[in-house]
């Protein structure tokens, strides 16, 4: 990954970051983006102090201007795109039911369009390069998760597009990974969106028990190097994916008990 030109959306805080740092240190030339100015800076402040080369990038993926002048400011300052990772991401947690629907296109626009307009802009030149287009699913993404339609809806239109997009680029050289961490611990459930459309706040579940950030990191690092088509990391996580396939009237109730656990609001 020596001298690679990396764009990681979303790359401020959380696996975004954590992979940032990790490709850093193989010392891959590091592009962040985010929408918070403060929080790119912050970020970029502290990868920088570990000797690693990196810029921002200020960027809301859910626009498609925004996602062309990323690529536009990539290109200028390195050369070219080798790896796209699509980190960005926001999730929900209300009942479809309750849910106001502009909550479901907002999280749509962020990590389905948001991957779209991404991947379109970067493409060429990660077909020069035979690179990488990497999107960041979840388990979500392969089982629909009780209270969470958009997100769920969102991963499941992601999974397809990756796939679609993989089989296009078969005799291109380009790799495309499906990468779905499985609960990790992160600020992506404080900022999750209630069914009115506003942040939750905190966390539903028990973050202490999660794999960490730069665990699952390491791990999306380790899938791009060997170029696997798709990584789903935790036990759990395989273990739903199986049951999902094999014995879903099994799977439902296990999920509906598992998600009903979650600390109320």
């Amino acid at each position: 990954m020596k001298n690679k030109v990396v764009i990681i959306t979303g790359g401020s805080s959380g696996i975004g970051l954590a992979l940032a740092e990790r490709f850093g240190q193989a010392g891959s030339k590091v592009m962040i983006t985010g929408r918070n100015e403060e929080s790119l800076a912050h970020a970029v402040n502290n990868l920088k102090a570990r000797g690693i080369s990196v810029s921002a990038f200020q960027a809301d993926v859910s626009k498609e201007a925004d996602n062309k002048a990323m690529a536009e400011a990539a290109i200028r300052q390195y050369g070219t795109i080798d790896i796209l990772i699509n980190n960005a991401g926001i999730s929900m947690r209300a009942l479809f039911a309750e849910v106001d629907l502009e909550v479901v296109r907002r999280v749509m626009d962020t990590n389905f369009y948001g991957v779209l307009y991404a991947t379109r802009y970067c493409l060429p030149e990660i077909i020069k390069n035979k690179g990488s287009v990497v999107g960041i699913s979840s388990i979500a993404g392969f089982r629909g998760l009780p209270g969470r339609t958009g997100y769920s809806a969102s991963k499941f239109a992601l999974n397809g597009f990756l796939e679609v997009l993989r089989t296009e680029l078969l005799n291109t050289g380009v790799h495309v990974l499906t990468a779905c961490p499985g609960f990790t611990a992160s600020n992506i459930r404080m900022r999750a969106l209630t069914k009115d459309g506003n942040a939750q706040g905190k966390s539903p579940r028990v973050e202490e028990k999660m794999m960490t950030a730069e665990e699952c990191a390491l791990h999306i690092y380790k899938a791009i190097v060997k170029r696997k088509r798709t990584l789903i990391l935790t036990g759990q996580g395989r273990l739903t994916v199986w049951l999902n396939k094999w014995w879903p009237s099994l799977a439902d109730k296990l999920v509906y008990s598992t998600m009903a656990k979650e600390r109320p609001n």
